[in-house]
């Protein structure tokens, strides 16, 4: 399988849902997004380790990140290994003394590590063509951007998604891209993957 290594592109707040967010990782060669929603204490504990702000007391990443160097383990990489039922799945690939070991983990909790190790992060193609979202080019970015703005932009329903015709969803789905807006558009895009399945 095809490894594609990824970047954090965004870490937004939910519009929908107050205690949500999303963190959007971006392939490093390429204009696939891929928008994973968190919660609100696993988003901090990412934006914390970005922004090099060293908390009073450790928080349970920092113990955790403390507690592999005090035994000499080195974080190597993070993998988002795998996708189900709209879960992300993620291991944490660790080395100590030359040997590799593996370690299942939520994937808000991987980034939030892989961040505090400044190591990389990987996924597969088949996640990102599964769950992924393709961005434009700059400066259709920017143009769509602008337009956006307009006060009459239609608003869907994210909870009667299934009521939509696909061309609408489609439609939707690069406005809300457009605004960084990633929460609705992940679910604006299962709802399309979901229609091409039964057709």
């Amino acid at each position: 399988m095809k490894r594609i290594e990824l970047d954090i592109v965004a870490l937004s707040h939910s519009v929908t849902q107050s205690h949500n967010y999303a963190v959007v990782l971006g392939e490093r060669r390429g204009q696939r997004r891929l928008p994973i929603v968190i919660g609100s204490f696993e988003a901090q504990a990412i934006a914390v380790a970005m922004e090099r702000m060293v908390p009073n007391r450790p928080l349970t990443h920092d113990l955790f990140k403390n507690t592999l160097e005090t035994f000499n383990i080195e974080l190597r990489e993070v993998v988002i290994n795998n996708l189900l039922d709209g879960i992300f799945y993620a291991r944490l690939v660790c080395v100590k003394n030359g040997e590799v070991f593996e370690i299942d983990s939520r994937t808000s909790d991987a980034i939030a590590m892989a961040v505090r190790f400044d190591c990389p992060i990987y996924t597969y193609d088949f996640i990102l063509e599964a769950a992924g979202v393709v961005l434009e080019d700059q400066e259709d970015e920017e143009a769509a951007a602008g337009a956006t703005q307009a006060a009459n932009q239609p608003v869907i329903d994210t909870a009667a998604l299934e009521t939509y015709p696909v061309e609408a969803l489609q439609r939707r789905l690069q406005e809300v891209l457009d605004s960084e807006d990633y929460e609705t558009a992940a679910k604006i895009r299962d709802e399309i993957k979901r229609r091409e399945q039964k057709s």
